[in-house]
């Protein structure tokens, strides 16, 4: 009862902790994980235009005149320029740039600053429901490009990205407030000169951004308007000296060493143009990913549901371990799946919290097993033989503590004359203890050989049964076994003390089969587990009957098997019994 109250307490604070997300560490790892899995994809659309080591030495260093900007955005349908000119330019060719900026589709970029400088260039944004700001990365200012280039060109987005706790960036804001103005993002601006639509529509609701439109383009994004990315993207990449056009949208951007900026993502060190292609091509192939609502109820359905069936399985190993692995394995194709169909179904936490619950729950059986084979050691270590001790301690299950009825076969076994004898030891008491150790120590041996149970020694008496606590379908030959090597046992140990001068020791015994109730009997500080019954009391009987039978065994017709040579004595009514019993005893 416990086990199970303290694994629904573990289940439901993983579950609550599983909805609050503490960490989006996991999380984040196990989509990069499913990302760069999957083959990439070659995005014909876009070509990234390299200022590389080759293309700066050619003209004499670093920047470029802007002419040379001026005829590469010639040679594409739409541009855009990664590059940030903060100033005019020192070759005097901004006349040239901007001339070209007006002639073509051509973005340039700004950049979102922690200092307050004023706002920029205003795209109209359609808002539909609440304020959009409290959702939106916010900045105090915009570093701008000088006018004449900021006039002339069709779009204007910002470059800025956010990385997430771990310091790589995987999404990319749409929308960016600054001095509560909105403004779009690089890849937005793009998208929207390649649509010729003039302004963006917003729809927000409680819980922020629920869509993103560049008529007649939908963008999916969260709640903070970022779309996440798919890295695993390749272009074809050509260095600005050998562009001879061609592209549908050509990206430029610098990856000269010394001069460059890289950015780190789940796909390595890139270079901002790079970036910036990722998610423009992420926005136009329809592949940018994005959670479903039923993404958080199928994420908790399965591990509440794999938890429970852990919960009340852990003990069946066999059964936990495949399941287990089975429920992780379903879950991560059935995540790989969603990941396929741009669906984003988080089972990092469904992976950490399953393996929690089977781990504590496994430990706690481990814990509960190992106090419980000790217990069973305590309670019939001075019982049974070890070899049955230790099928008890492996299956725990045989054993059924408690009161039950069963039909048991019982043996009492007394030494005949010890009166006598032990008076020959009065002066000395260590003697005659050491004569009766050796005396149990011989015959108990052999009654755990045989499977019986040590019930109690009672001075010079040993009283035995066969059947519990482990269940014997040959008790009753087991026990005339056991009775039988006991006499010839004695025999020996006889001749041993034959030799050493001591009195030999003869006995009775009494064995009879029949119903009983055997369990833990006693206090609460004390207890035993023993057994009790007419039947019991009848082989008590039977025992003290050999003297006046002269025999060494008496065994009742309920104890009899087959295979051996039985003499009967009498049919007796014994003390308590209201029915007589036959008797036997074996013939010599």
């Amino acid at each position: 009862m416990w086990k199970k109250i303290v694994g629904l307490l573990l289940l439901g604070s993983l579950l609550f902790l599983q909805i609050q997300k503490p960490t989006e560490f996991l999380t984040l790892k196990f989509f990069d994980h499913l990302m760069m899995s999957s083959d990439p994809i070659t995005d014909e659309q876009i070509v990234l235009i390299e200022i590389d080591e080759k293309t700066v030495e050619h003209f004499g260093g670093y920047p470029l005149p802007r002419d040379v900007y001026a005829h590469l955005v010639y040679q594409s349908q739409v541009s855009g320029l990664t590059i940030f000119f903060p100033d005019t330019d020192i070759h005097g060719k901004d006349e040239v740039l901007a001339q070209a900026l007006k002639d073509t589709y051509t973005i340039l970029p700004f950049v979102a600053s922690n200092k307050a400088t004023g706002g920029g260039p205003h795209v109209g944004t359609a808002v539909i429901g609440g304020d959009p700001h409290p959702w939106l990365y916010q900045y105090p200012g915009i570093l701008r490009t000088p006018s004449i280039l900021e006039s002339a060109t069709k779009g204007v987005g910002l470059l800025t990205a956010t990385p997430d706790e771990d310091g790589l960036v995987r999404k990319m804001p749409m929308v960016l407030s600054v001095e509560s103005k909105l403004y779009p993002s690089f890849a937005l601006e793009i998208l929207r000169i390649l649509q010729g639509s003039g302004s963006y529509q917003m729809k927000v609701g409680e819980n922020g951004i629920q869509a993103l439109r560049v008529p007649p383009y939908l963008v999916p994004s969260d709640s903070q308007s970022r779309i996440y990315i798919d890295w695993n993207r390749n272009f074809k990449k050509v260095s600005a000296l050998d562009y001879e056009g061609g592209a549908f949208i050509g990206i430029i951007g610098v990856t000269a060493e010394g001069v460059a900026t890289q950015i780190a993502t789940p796909a390595g060190l890139l270079y901002p143009h790079e970036v910036q292609a990722m998610t423009v091509s992420s926005i136009l192939s329809g592949e940018s990913k994005s959670t479903p609502d039923w993404a958080i109820l199928a994420e908790l359905g399965i591990t509440l549901i794999g938890g429970l069936i852990l919960l009340f399985t852990s003990s069946l190993i066999y059964f936990s371990i495949p399941f287990l692995l089975a429920v992780l394995a379903g879950s991560y194709y059935a995540s790989s799946y969603a990941f396929s169909q741009h669906l984003l179904l988080d089972v990092s936490f469904v992976f950490v919290n399953l393996v929690v619950v089977f781990t504590v729950m496994t430990f706690y059986n481990f814990v509960e097993q190992f106090f419980l084979r000790r217990q069973i050691k305590q309670q019939f270590g001075t019982y049974l033989s070890p070899d049955m001790v230790k099928k008890l301690q492996d299956n725990p299950k045989l054993l059924r503590l408690g009161g039950e009825t069963k039909r048991l076969t019982f043996l009492f076994s007394d030494i005949r004359g010890f009166t006598p004898i032990s008076e020959k030891y009065q002066s000395d008491p260590q003697g005659l203890t050491t004569l009766i150790n050796r005396f149990l120590d011989n015959q108990t041996e052999i009654i755990m050989k045989h499977g019986g149970t040590i019930d109690k020694y009672m001075g010079d008496c040993i009283m035995a049964f066969w059947g519990a606590p482990l269940e014997d379908e040959q008790q009753i030959e087991n026990a005339t076994k056991a009775v039988i090597e006991m006499k010839q046992s004695l025999g020996e140990l006889n001749e041993e003390l034959k030799k050493e001068g001591l009195d030999q020791i003869h006995t009775g015994a009494g064995i009879n089969t029949g119903i009983c109730v055997v369990g833990n009997f006693g206090s609460r500080n004390r207890f035993d587990y023993s057994v009790i019954g007419d039947s019991v009391n009848l082989a008590a009987r039977l025992e003290s009957q050999c003297k006046e039978y002269d025999a060494d065994v008496i065994i009742s017709e309920y104890s009899l098997v087959e295979g051996y040579d039985y003499k009967f004595l009498d049919e007796i009514t014994v003390k308590g019994k209201s029915e007589p019993v036959k008797i036997y005893t074996f013939k010599k």
